[in-house]
């Protein structure tokens, strides 16, 4: 039986790294349809799109999307999507799942996964996904998260640094190692979501510029799995995109 969730897609304009990105365009759609258009093939009730910019919700509006005007004011996607699940006033139980939208190429099928993962984990607050490193460049790259979890499956730590500690690198040792590459995508329950954000940031979060540690350092569980699907390229630099569109051409 197929889980119940709501997808919320957090998209701001003024970027730092790459200002307008979600109105970029490849493959003859700007990245926040291909986003929005991978996300309604999936398994979710709805699909929302939360933003503060005028610009996007007028692209999104003209493709047919469901928009929620956000405040300007939010650090992070989290934070606007938090906002936009309170304007909409869903349950405090229901699950949403965090689509980022500079993730054009994020399968459905993850999308409907890590819902799957949260609705079958009782001692989670959070679900997310990863998979296999097998980049010797990947592994020492800052932009690149990545992961370390336990046998139950719940993350220990993620980190910008080259994590577990190998002391020789090489694709062998890396395809044979448990070295995990994070995916950006995040499911939790409308109750989650509002503590989360209420909170304060904490210091490992602060340190490694990840969100996602305030979790963990506030004894909370983060069920992690490996992604069904390889996820195609993100977007945050020109560089990335760049890349994607060579991908497509490809």
């Amino acid at each position: 039986m197929s889980v119940q969730f709501r997808v919320v897609i957090p998209a701001r304009y003024d970027s730092s790294r790459l200002p307008g990105k979600p109105l970029l365009t490849f493959d003859n759609k700007t990245i926040i349809e291909h986003v929005y258009v991978n996300a309604c093939a999936s398994e979710a009730a709805s699909v929302l799109i939360a933003t503060d910019d005028e610009r996007i919700a007028d692209v999104a509006a003209r493709f047919g999307a469901e928009v929620c005007m956000t405040g300007k004011q939010h650090m992070s996607g989290t934070d606007r999507l938090a906002e936009a699940v309170k304007i909409q006033g869903w349950n405090e139980d229901e699950i949403i799942v965090n689509v980022q939208g500079d993730e054009p190429q994020m399968p459905a099928d993850n999308i409907s996964q890590v819902a799957e993962i949260l609705s079958g984990a009782t001692k989670a607050s959070v679900a997310t996904l990863c998979y296999r490193l097998s980049s010797i460049e990947d592994y020492y790259d800052s932009n690149v998260v990545k992961v370390v979890m336990n046998k139950e499956k719940f993350a220990v730590y993620f980190s910008r640094s080259p994590i577990p500690y190998l002391k020789e690198v090489n694709p062998k040792v890396l395809q044979s190692s448990e070295v995990f590459r994070h995916v950006g995508i995040y499911a939790y329950r409308v109750r989650y979501l509002q503590e989360f954000v209420s909170r304060e940031q904490t210091p490992l979060e602060k340190i490694e510029r990840l969100e996602q540690l305030r979790a963990i350092e506030c004894g909370d569980h983060i069920i992690i799995d490996e992604c069904n699907e390889m996820p195609g390229v993100g977007v945050d630099t020109m560089q990335d995109y760049h890349r994607l569109k060579t991908t497509v051409r490809q």
